[in-house]
């Protein structure tokens, strides 16, 4: 097993080794950014045992395989991106177009955010970057490539075939040494996330909310779509040192959706682990903020107050079949990294400018709200149940075609079909793929790509590149965001779509900040007109 082991800010250096090495681990590497050793051991009570003078605790990194190494569709060290997917990366001449693009017509959450009207003033300068930390970007993307950064981009994660047990959680590695190269997604999560942000304005497909900016692929998320502690504080730390504007973070790292420091139902091993990923991921947002990077995170997708929220059913959710039923406290434990410092938390909203039903919300957590699609808004009305209600952008191929929502030639199946998916082809045959999908996930992307803008307006430009404080982004961010008030009655119920009373949310809070939107909904348009402060 893999640990991360975090140090106490006054420990000696050697000693903390040492301990480490006398708890029976063997140390990896280091980062000494924020003060944490990568460690492995097979002792089952490491974390126990390594508590003590410098060393804070123990938190799992994430499992090791059962392989090791390279299985399954090995094709080399030399494997590219195209020998998987057989389609190279698209052609990385950046579009020079500030209009929308076709299948804008479709993406109601681009208006809602005015992002469109923005371009007028503000497209993006191709000097800010935003790192997206997720499953990787389809490189191969014809409204992705001319924005990507592929030198730049780097891959934290090593894919697992199987864990001890045998049980699969990544399936075959694809590349030699399990480790894909960037611009390659076998998810599909984080091409989708990309398209939102900073989809090419190159008059085919789709366009972002800032489509003149660059994107830098940090991947931190499993083939499975799990993200681990480690891989999450590496890809945070490196887009930190290489100077991105913005990031775009997950929801939470795996395997505790809230952590607890003393939750009764956790063993005392767990609670340790929790507060060790409590203080390892808040170092790491400190040290991004410190180096510029503004902060933006969904809010999350349990439906839950995080202040009140409901028991947790879900965590650990790894290894398989481990979880327990836990009471929450919502003063004690967190959503890392949501309620992590500095970070920007966005609620997810249907077409209606409602709250999506799987949102979560609360105060203080919630700072913006966002597009993030509700299939089922509008109940009532012809639109209901409308793929439409959700929030349109690209998806990778690759992914699509794994999960037989592709056929290899490139033709969408039933299933796919019911999944949301959508091709869309130039007039000379190159094709590129798209899909309907909702959570507030979907709805980050519309503030970090505003995040972007601002900077692209605003930053100073000394050496070459673009600046900001990242205080000074949230500041424009919140005051220029349309202020939404709670809806009358404030308790919400979405009994009439099928949902149980667990799903009840009560907005709390005035028009300028509350429960549902946080200071309002994020206004790309009023961001980069307004007069800076």
């Amino acid at each position: 097993m893999a640990y991360t082991v975090l140090l106490a800010d006054d420990a000696r250096h050697d000693a903390a080794l040492a301990a480490i090495r006398a708890a029976q681990g063997t140390v990896l590497r280091e980062n000494r950014a924020l003060g944490l050793v990568v460690a492995e051991s097979s002792a089952a009570d490491f974390a126990e045992r390594v508590v003590g003078p410098g060393v804070l605790g123990a938190a799992r990194s994430r499992a090791l395989g059962r392989n090791g190494g390279s299985v399954g569709r090995d094709l080399g060290a030399g494997a590219t991106v195209a020998d998987v997917t057989g389609h190279s990366p698209a052609d990385p001449v950046r579009a020079a177009g500030v209009g929308l693009d076709p299948l804008d017509a479709k993406l109601w959450g681009l208006r809602m955010v005015r992002a469109d009207k923005a371009r007028e003033r503000q497209r993006g300068d191709r000097r800010v970057r935003v790192g997206v930390i997720d499953s990787g970007i389809d490189a191969t993307h014809r409204d992705l490539a001319p924005n990507l950064d592929l030198a730049a981009s780097r891959n934290f994660v090593v894919d697992i075939p199987t864990d001890v047990n045998g049980v699969v959680i990544d399936g075959p590695c694809e590349f030699a040494g399990c480790v894909d190269p960037p611009g390659y997604d076998d998810y599909g999560h984080g091409t989708h996330v990309a398209g939102t942000i900073a989809a090419a304005a190159n008059g085919s497909g789709t366009s972002g909310v800032a489509p003149g900016v660059t994107l830098v692929d940090i991947r931190a998320t499993q083939d499975s779509g799990w993200t681990f502690l480690q891989p999450f504080l590496d890809a945070l730390t490196y887009g930190a040192d290489i100077g991105l504007n913005v990031i775009n973070l997950p929801f939470y790292i795996d395997p505790w959706l809230y952590n607890c420091p003393n939750n009764p139902a956790d063993t005392p091993a767990q609670q340790l682990e929790q507060r060790v990923t409590i203080e390892a991921v808040n170092r790491a947002l400190d040290y991004a903020h410190r180096k510029g990077v503004t902060l933006v995170a969904p809010i999350g997708f349990s439906h839950d107050d995080l202040g009140r929220p409901n028991p947790d059913t879900f965590s650990p959710t790894f290894p398989a079949n481990s979880a327990h039923t836990r009471q929450i406290d919502g003063a004690s434990c967190a959503a890392m990294p949501i309620e992590g410092r500095h970070v920007i938390g966005v609620s997810g909203l249907g077409p209606s400018e409602g709250k999506a039903d799987y949102s979560n919300y609360g105060v203080p957590e919630v700072e913006l709200g966002g597009p993030g699609g509700f299939r089922k808004d509008g109940l009532g009305t012809p639109s209901s149940g409308a793929r439409e209600n959700q929030i349109l952008s690209t998806y990778s191929r690759a992914a699509a075609t794994g999960k037989a929502w592709l056929t290899p030639e490139g033709d969408i199946t039933p299933l796919g079909d019911a999944q949301g998916m959508l091709k869309d082809c130039t007039p000379d045959g190159t094709c590129s793929f798209f899909r309907w999908a909702e959570s507030t996930s979907r709805a980050a992307p519309h503030v970090s790509g505003t995040a972007a803008l601002v900077i692209s307006q605003y930053g100073d430009r000394r050496r070459g590149r673009v600046s900001m404080n990242p205080d000074s982004v949230r500041h424009i961010l919140l005051t220029s965001a349309r202020q939404h008030a709670c809806p009358t009655p404030r308790l919400v119920s979405y009994a009439d779509i099928g949902r149980p009373p667990t799903y009840d949310a009560y907005c709390e809070g005035p028009k300028w900040h509350n429960g549902f939107y946080g200071y309002g909904i994020v206004d790309a348009y009023a961001a980069v007109t307004r007069r800076r402060p």
